[in-house]
């Protein structure tokens, strides 16, 4: 008896589960729209997301006219987002939020959408423009519902995307520096300081520029070398006042020395010229 147990067992499991398939069968094989409605609200109700949709998908074209159309909409809608298919539940949110711009949904679908496009944005290293999308959105949601409740989850959000896109745009800038790029890297690194002036990469970005312009006037010809020294020494004055305790200190220090002393050593090309 004790070893017929399990296997008992697993066979009212399998009969429970076979039963329950086929109930399901016959649901989507049925033409009883109430019933499939009813299935699905509570197929929904119990987090079995996958069943719900595929009957809601099913009834959303058969309810339209009906009361249970608004309801049915927003449900599919989410089931998609609780499967993880973002791309189909901004879709799905946006076409429910302009079909129904009254609706007690309304608010909701609206952060929905922005929540489906946030989910959506890929990593850092990848092509970022579903995360400005995705900004777009959140901002529209805040600018239409300010006093949401959803409004501290909306306003993380945002700045989640801020700080990846600034990862993005640091790393893109050093991977100048590091190829050993410098004039493009100076550039990349002051648009970087200029488009993200709160950015926590900010001070690494000012030490590296000043190190990107200080090898980029150690490598110039001659001609070039005293007037590049002396951008290298403005930019080294900048980040001591805004970096006074830097970890970086020592080396800026040392950059800005030799800077000096090249300086001294160097004619001004305009003297050079008259030469």
């Amino acid at each position: 008896m004790l070893s017929f147990r399990p296997t008992l067992f697993v066979l009212l499991l399998s009969a429970l589960l076979l039963g329950s398939c086929s109930g399901y069968q016959k649901l989507l094989k049925s033409t009883d729209v109430n019933k499939k409605y009813e299935a699905a609200i509570q197929y929904y109700e119990k987090g079995d997301f996958f069943k719900a949709g595929t009957l809601l998908e099913e009834l959303i074209p058969l309810l339209k006219g009906r009361p249970e159309a608004e309801k049915a909409q927003f449900y599919f809608a989410n089931t998609n987002f609780r499967q993880r298919n973002y791309t189909l539940s901004a879709y799905y949110f946006r076409q429910f939020a302009d079909t129904y711009p009254n609706s007690p949904y309304a608010e909701e679908a609206n952060f929905m959408y922005a929540k489906s496009q946030f989910r959506d944005s890929p990593e850092f290293q990848l092509d970022q423009t579903s995360t400005f999308s995705a900004l777009e959105g959140i901002q529209d949601f805040l600018n239409r519902y300010p006093e949401s409740k959803f409004r501290p989850e909306a306003e993380n959000m945002s700045r989640e995307l801020q700080t990846k896109l600034e990862n993005k745009a640091f790393r893109s800038a050093r991977l100048y520096y590091d190829l050993r790029y410098y004039q493009s890297a100076v550039t990349a690194l002051a648009g970087f300081q200029q488009q993200f002036p709160a950015s926590a990469f900010n001070e690494e970005a000012a030490f590296l520029k000043l190190s990107a312009q200080y090898d980029l006037a150690r490598e110039s010809v001659e001609e070039k070398q005293r007037e590049r020294y002396l951008e290298a020494i403005a930019f080294y004055q900048n980040f001591v006042d805004t970096y006074p305790k830097s970890k970086n200190l020592k080396d800026a220090e040392r950059m800005y020395e030799d800077a000096r002393e090249q300086v001294a050593k160097l004619k001004p090309a305009d003297s050079t010229a008259a030469n």
